[in-house]
């Protein structure tokens, strides 16, 4: 398309490829996608057929919110079957009590909201076919030649009109097309489409317009009009069907309804798109001045980018296993963020596994997961200037704060918040009832540093005293009431689970052991690192912003409570405090290096001891559990290894993630499915982008580490990127900008100060010695040079500059 009314798209934030989607049974997992944050489209690129999967974040079906049972008084008896050794009884005691007392409760799951068809006639075969999305835009765009006519269709969902805007058009010819819109394919679909949506399916054809809805299990409707409009030729409309002819170019304009009522939306939405008299470009520059801003708030540039490759090119590359092209570690970073933006919005709700783009009935794991993916998914957002996206999460949790008090008080006899794994936007209540998931008490505790970075990273003082600080004290309330204290003086936590593993002394022998054998143990290092930053921080930021006061003594003496981090005899921080637990290393989740990342508790600086009984157990995990591995923990190695100051080896973390659970369309699945032997093994494969935002937090791990006290600038920058550069990357107090040529030996950054902040800046040991020079926001300055570290109180609106 030509660019006249915007600035021209950097090609570095393009993907192209040269196929459509091909993956059998599920075109919609290698579709191209666009999203608003509300809806998401797929695009999957068919010449003849192609199909536009549109989703919408509200829509949900499914689901069952039971109402639980108090068994809160069992949590003595579980203890004392533990503490006399009867682990594997005390391991169901809770599960099966909520079995006898008929509880039930289902996870909702998303619901696609239905397909946008477009079929024409192909009257020989395509020829320089392609497709591509470009990341500035959010346009996709189809595009191939036949008969001497160069056909292409461009699509986008506009953040500020609402609108799926679609344009169809023919170069040297006219178009002949078919337009439909329907349920989700139920080809695609497994299992099949839901009788309450197909029974009440219904598409209107009149004139320009199409109407479609059905009818979701809560007995409401859901649907889209579209709006064809062409330049010139007919329109013609029958069964359901709008037929464009005789024109070169089409506009289609769609919108979309949850929860209504068919006859009442289809009447708003067409007098809406009634009224929208702009053409495609305008459209598209009202959307891109907002999608736009917040895609480039941060660049990063590796080397010399892509070389504009496509997707096929650089995947290739990455499979001969020799490195990870820097142009696609770069694009990588940038698709994620990308699909972060496109698919949430402050007020909507937090990033899916699936983002906006899934394509079945009965999608697997598609909830918020709090034992680390929806965390994960938010690791890069501070850090890489997107902290404005980052309220839908907290606004998620905040709506479940009852429910979750509730769950406390009813499972353990506790007050605070218990909150479990898995949640959907209607479900708060425990819908994963096995012992791995309801005897972890981690969530909200790890949740909590999410909020507190928010005001770490923003100085947003309110948000800090009204939402941040009362969540926080609920989860500690929680902890306070459920840890017991030993003879020694500790804290004892039990029943306690380092997610999803289980030690391994207690792990069945044999070819198929079961998924979580024996998860429910005593003192999982996890929970006291949690419980560790959640105090710590509490009394640092009740301190802050003036409030709690009377609590304080209390936390300060929970976290004198909290007892040492172990290490076993091969040097590796232990995953369970307690001698009866052995670690076991072939496993994917790494949750006991929490300390390491993503909290910031030890660095090299900080207990070097420690920090290297951290990196011992990391280490063990990739070389003895590689097969065990899945993207998502590829991409957490790969942020800690870059905590680890150890590039070469993050960049080797990421290469084995691209080698195994990377799509065409650069969406990342679960596992490999081939049996390659670098990760778990599942013909399933499920998409789950948690490992695409994972990528952007390594990245930026690699090129900075940013805490209140310290700023890393290229801690662990890899060799292969001899050269880039990166801006609009956040400290806690302000931006950072830096460029640098290891081959030439030329570093240079900028530390600018939003707010006045007292920092150690820590230099890239590649370069030796800096010149630094500090200008306040009065003109005034101070300069000097330094080796390897610099103490400097930054005023706002002061600039601190190195250079070598």
């Amino acid at each position: 398309m030509e660019q006249t009314h915007m600035e021209r798209p950097d090609h570095r934030h393009r993907l192209v490829m040269r196929r459509p989607s091909s993956w059998w049974g599920g075109l919609w997992r290698e579709a191209l996608p666009s999203g608003n944050g509300t809806v998401g489209i797929s695009v999957y690129g068919g010449v003849r057929s192609e199909t536009v999967l549109i989703n919408h974040a509200e829509l949900w079906h499914g689901g069952l919110k039971g109402e639980l049972p108090d068994v809160g008084g069992l949590l003595p008896d579980i203890r004392k079957r533990m503490r006399d050794g009867d682990f594997m009884a005390a391991k169901t005691m809770l599960t099966e009590a909520l079995a006898e007392r008929g509880y039930d409760s289902k996870r909702e799951m998303p619901l696609p909201l239905g397909d946008l068809k477009v079929t024409m006639p192909a009257h020989d075969g395509f020829r320089r076919y392609r497709r591509s999305l470009e990341m500035e835009t959010g346009e996709v765009s189809v595009r191939w030649e036949s008969a001497d006519i160069a056909y292409e269709r461009t699509l986008f969902v506009s953040r500020r009109d609402d609108l799926v805007v679609c344009e169809l058009r023919a170069h040297g010819g006219t178009i002949e097309a078919d337009i439909g819109l329907m349920p989700h394919d139920m080809a695609e679909s497994s299992p099949s489409i839901p009788a309450c949506v197909s029974a009440s399916a219904q598409t209107v054809a009149d004139g320009g317009f199409l109407s479609y809805a059905a009818t979701n299990d809560d007995g409401r409707d859901f649907g889209a009009v579209l709006r064809v409009i062409p330049n010139g030729g007919r329109v013609d409309a029958a069964d359901g069907t709008v037929r464009i002819s005789g024109t070169d170019r089409a506009l289609l304009l769609l919108k979309t309804f949850v929860r209504g009522e068919r006859s009442d939306d289809w009447q708003r939405l067409r007098r809406e798109l009634g009224e929208v008299a702009l053409t495609y470009d305008e459209l598209l520059e009202r959307h891109t001045a907002l999608h736009r801003p917040l895609f480039t708030s941060a660049d990063i540039r590796l080397g010399e980018g892509d070389g504009g490759r496509t997707n096929e090119e650089l995947l290739q590359d990455a499979y001969e296993g020799e490195g990870l092209p820097a142009g696609l570690a770069e694009k990588l970073w940038a698709y994620g963020r990308y699909l972060f933006v496109s698919a949430t919005r402050p007020d909507g709700l937090p990033f899916p596994l699936y983002g906006l783009w899934g394509g079945e009935y009965r999608l697997m794991w598609s909830h918020f997961m709090a034992n680390e993916n929806v965390q994960m998914m938010y690791w890069h957002a501070a850090v890489g200037g997107l902290s404005e996206l980052v309220p839908s999460l907290f606004r998620h949790y905040e709506n479940l704060m009852d429910v979750f008090r509730d769950n406390a008080r009813k499972l353990y006899g506790c007050r605070g918040i218990f909150v479990p794994a898995g949640t959907t936007p209607g479900v708060g209540t425990p819908f994963q009832t096995v012992p791995v998931i309801l005897y972890w008490t981690g969530a909200a505790g790890w949740l909590a540093q999410h909020f507190y970075d928010h005001w770490l990273f923003t100085g947003d003082v309110a948000f800090l005293k009204e939402r941040a600080l009362p969540f926080m004290r609920e989860a500690a309330l929680f902890l306070q009431d459920f840890f017991e204290i030993g003879e020694d003086g500790y804290y004892v936590s039990y029943p306690s689970v380092s997610p999803e593993n289980t030690p391994a002394n207690f792990y069945p022998r044999g070819p198929k052991p079961l998924a979580h054998p024996m998860p429910s143990a005593i003192n999982a290092t996890l929970d006291f690192a949690i419980a560790k930053e959640l105090l710590a921080n509490l009394i640092e930021g009740s301190r802050a912003a003036g409030v709690y006061e009377e609590e304080r003594a209390e936390w300060e003496a929970m976290l004198g409570r909290i007892p040492p981090y172990a290490v076993n005899a091969d040097g590796a921080v232990k995953e369970w405090m307690d001698d009866r637990f052995e670690d076991n290393y072939r496993h994917r989740h790494i949750s006991h290096s929490y300390p390491l990342f993503p909290g910031r508790e030890i660095t090299k600086q900080s207990d070097r001891a420690l920090f290297e009984a951290f990196g011992t157990a990391i280490e063990k995990r990739l070389v003895i559990g590689l097969s065990d591995q899945t993207a998502w923990s590829l991409a957490h190695l790969a942020n800690l290894y870059a905590r680890l100051e150890n590039g070469d080896r993050a960049l080797e973390c990421m290469e084995l993630l691209a080698r195994s659970c990377l799509l065409g369309n650069l969406f990342t699945v679960h596992n490999d499915w081939r049996g390659m032997g670098v990760t778990l093994s599942d013909k399933k494969a499920p998409v789950q982008l948690d490992a695409n935002m994972g990528l952007v937090s390594a990245v930026q791990e690699m090129l900075l580490y940013a805490s209140p006290q310290l700023v890393k600038l290229l801690p662990a920058l890899p060799g292969a990127w001899k050269n880039g550069s990166a801006r609009g990357l956040r400290f806690c107090a302000g931006t950072v900008a830096m460029r640098w040529d290891t081959e030439r030996g030329e570093f240079e950054a900028e530390l600018r100060a939003e707010r006045e902040a007292a920092v150690g800046v820590k230099l890239p040991p590649a370069f030796g010695g800096c010149r630094w020079r500090l200008v306040r926001a009065d003109g005034t300055s101070a300069d000097g040079a330094c080796d390897d570290a610099l103490d400097v109180r930054l005023p706002a609106g002061s600039a601190l500059r190195i250079w070598t």
